[in-house]
Order: structure tokens, then sequence, then C-alpha cells
């Protein structure tokens, strides 16, 4: 059965992904995350329900992110969020960080679904980051492509504790790609509610353009419709990850730009 535009916005207004050793500020009207230093940005809304004019509502997050202290807030401006949103925050000097397409595709068919992916042009091996070694690789690999920092040694061992279980049980976790012997791209699944949200897909600079990414993606897949999946849902950048994934089968349903906002 083909997506609709309606199921893949009520997929989309689902996924929240907040780590378990963030600060929340979950408020009536949103909700604000304040992310370890390692990560590349710190502060974020994640979410935004206003109530009354929407350029109070606004400023009432912006006032609360004020008291962490950072210069800035990434927002998340969602499928769901009011329009005039941008406007808004374009208004109080806000910038587009990055443009994200909403992409989804049809897993309901089984193993008929998935698609069939060019292979990588060097020779690939991927493994799930269940122990603590795979896990730094691709943290490595996030950090190369994305910035931040390493997780802390005693992080990487929680998270490598964690996929361990998750992965056997069908929840998902982290997939590394090595090249050579050396990680070159790292991606994650979540498994919710028959969706499989597909989150951090990365290469490093130095192994883009050899199909790197796709095998990745291939893993990924099988692994969500081995676990029932009967959707895919991902957001990619339009400039680089966007394309692969339509050229893949997938099918933008929206965009959501974030953006960067003085504080």
């Amino acid at each position: 059965m083909p997506l609709s535009q309606s199921s893949v916005a009520a997929a989309s207004a689902a996924w929240v992904w907040i780590p378990d050793n963030a600060t929340v500020v979950d408020d009536a009207g949103y909700c604000l995350v304040r992310f370890p230093d390692y990560f590349d940005h710190q502060l974020d809304v994640v979410a935004f329900r206003p109530h009354g004019p929407l350029g109070d509502a606004v400023d009432a997050v912006l006032e609360r992110a004020r008291a962490f202290g950072l210069p800035k807030v990434r927002w998340q401006v969602r499928l769901y969020d009011p329009p005039g949103l941008v406007a808004e925050l374009e208004a109080r000097g806000g910038a587009l960080e990055s443009m994200l397409d909403v992409l989804a595709s049809d897993l309901s068919g089984g193993t008929a679904s998935l698609p069939s992916l060019p292979p990588p042009s060097v020779e690939v091996t991927v493994r799930w980051a269940t122990d603590v070694q795979t896990q730094r690789d691709g943290s490595a690999v996030g950090v190369a492509a994305f910035g931040g920092a390493l997780p802390p040694e005693d992080r990487l061992e929680q998270e490598a504790d964690r996929d361990a279980a998750t992965v056997p049980a069908g929840r998902g976790g982290m997939v590394v790609a090595y090249a050579d012997g050396e990680p070159a791209g790292s991606g994650g699944v979540m498994m919710a509610d028959g969706v499989a949200r597909l989150w951090g897909g990365a290469v490093v600079p130095a192994a883009r353009g050899r199909g790197i990414y796709r095998a990745v993606l291939a893993e990924r897949l099988s692994y969500a419709v081995t676990h029932g999946a009967s959707m895919a849902l991902v957001k990619g950048k339009i400039d680089t990850s966007g394309p692969i994934l339509r050229r893949a089968g997938f099918t933008a349903f929206g965009q959501e730009p974030n953006y960067d906002v003085p504080l």
C-alpha cells in the first residue's frame, strides 16, 4: 500500500529523539533539550506547541533558552509547526543551518520492498556497534561528518551495552561500515510501532562517492524488514543524503528546516 501524507506526517511528529544524558525542559508550549558538550550543537527546540500569539510564544521559548548561557539555540521547524514560524525566527536573527527532506519508503511488502542498490566501488564490511571499539569507530565517523567530539569512554561503554541488548531484540542500534579495514560510514536505526527511524547516516569526507552510504542504508533496511517494519522514515539533508535516498526509492513528503537563532 502506498504511504500517505498523513501517515508519514504522524510518524514524523512522533519521532522526537532525546538522549538519556541530556537536560530537558518540557513545558506546556515547548520542549528544549540541552545536549552534552560533546555533541556538535548543544541546545535544541525539539517540539513547539504554541498557545496564543505566535510571536509571544517564540519569545517565551527564547527567554527560557537564554538561561542556559549559550550563544544560540537550534530550532527544528517540524512539518506540523504553525505557518509563520520561519518568519518569526528570521525576524529574531535566525539563520538557516540546514534543510531536511522528510523521506519515507514503504516496507510493507517485506523483502520484496527492499531496493536493489548498486554495490560499493570498494570492499566494504559492516558491523553492528555492540562492542566498545565498534561504537567508538561509529562515533568517530559521526564526528568527522558532522562535528562535535567523541563521547567519553564510559558513555561509549554504555552505548555499546545498550546496542548489545537492543540489536538482537529487534529494537535497533548503530551499524558501522569499514573500507580497507578503516571505519568509513555509520548510521543508526530505531524501531518504533512498525516504523524504522533511520538516523545519523554519515560517511567520512575522504571516503565519499564510493557507495558506502548505500551499504549502511542497505544493512539498516534489511534489519528493518527482518524485524517487521512497514515504513522506513528518515530526515536527509537536501544536498547530501537526500538525493541518494530518493534514488533508493524513498519519497519526500515535505521539508523541515533547522534554524540557528541567536540568544
